[in-house]
């Protein structure tokens, strides 16, 4: 999504370019499907866990990120909300099966202590701003929760953001964000509690300065913005099309019967009124709907 000075690997072996292009996919997948900014970092927080823990194959990571965000999703979104595995596997244009979805969910399951109540830095993110919001009592105005979300998942975007503690990586979202005197001093005391070094806070805040411009330059494709382009066989792309252009067949109507039935409503009022077929046309709403979001690529 944006270049990262720091370029480390994690235990596993997985290159940092080949985890971050895989939490932007998740990213993207978790905007498609309207999961929440939880489910997203949560999400996250298991795929980072498991890379760290076991030793993985490339082959094997997007596998593994899909069954990450699919455990998160089971977690923290509604039953009703949660895309069936299969349908989560099509969006997502994977290779593997639903068995083999099954199987790794049992693997991340046995090797990780799932806990859907997890302290992550969106946890202390949300407790900052609420305090802060508490505080300022509506005499300034400070960034919304939304705002600083965002910029959180921008962060996770990056694998150096994953060696950051939960606590010290929101803070310094809030005193990168936040430049007013009276919020500063409540990060100030946030700092103080928590036992957090001023060299540490300053380092970490200065990644997330440089993270947020990169990601605000017009250069950044941002994950959440990307639209879903489908790879279509030649043969299936012509029939889409022909199916798209073809106009059905109408019946033909006979002449004798047009002009009878002309003669018949000579003597009528011909404007529209509630009962005619005028006022209502197309309103059978039987037609074909293409997304807008769905762009069929031809090869």
């Amino acid at each position: 999504m944006f270049p990262c000075p720091l370029r480390p690997k994690n235990s596993s072996g997985v290159s940092a370019k080949c985890r971050d292009s895989r939490v932007e996919e998740l990213w993207g997948l978790t905007t498609f499907f309207g999961y929440s900014t939880q489910t997203f970092v949560q999400a996250v927080n298991l795929l980072d866990r498991f890379l760290t823990l076991m030793k993985v194959q490339r082959k094997h990571v997007p596998c593994i990120g899909v069954c990450c965000l699919h455990m998160a999703a089971k977690m923290i979104e509604e039953e009703a909300d949660v895309s069936p595995t299969h349908e989560l596997i099509r969006i997502s244009q994977s290779r593997f099966t639903v068995s083999d979805l099954s199987r790794m969910e049992k693997i991340i399951s046995e090797k990780l202590c799932l806990d859907p109540k997890a302290v992550t830095a969106l946890t202390f993110l949300q407790l900052y701003h609420s305090a802060i919001a508490s505080q300022s009592a509506g005499r300034e105005e400070i960034p919304s929760i939304g705002r600083l979300e965002a910029q959180l998942k921008a962060c996770l975007c990056r694998l150096v953001f994953s060696k950051a503690k939960p606590s010290v990586l929101a803070l310094s979202l809030v005193a990168q964000e936040f430049e007013s005197f009276s919020v500063m001093k409540t990060v100030q005391q946030f700092q103080k509690h928590l036992k957090i070094s001023d060299a540490e806070l300053l380092g970490w805040k200065e990644l997330v300065a440089e993270c947020m411009s990169a990601y605000h330059s017009s250069q950044c494709s941002k994950p959440d913005n990307k639209k879903l382009v489908w790879i279509v066989s030649r043969r299936t792309a012509q029939g889409l099309q022909s199916c798209h252009f073809s106009v059905p067949a109408l019946p033909t109507i006979p002449e004798r019967s047009w002009n009878q039935s002309q003669s018949e409503d000579s003597g009528e009022d011909t404007s529209c009124s509630e009962e005619s077929p005028c006022g209502s046309l197309g309103s059978d709403g039987e037609g074909t709907f293409f997304p807008s979001s769905f762009h069929h690529s031809r090869d």
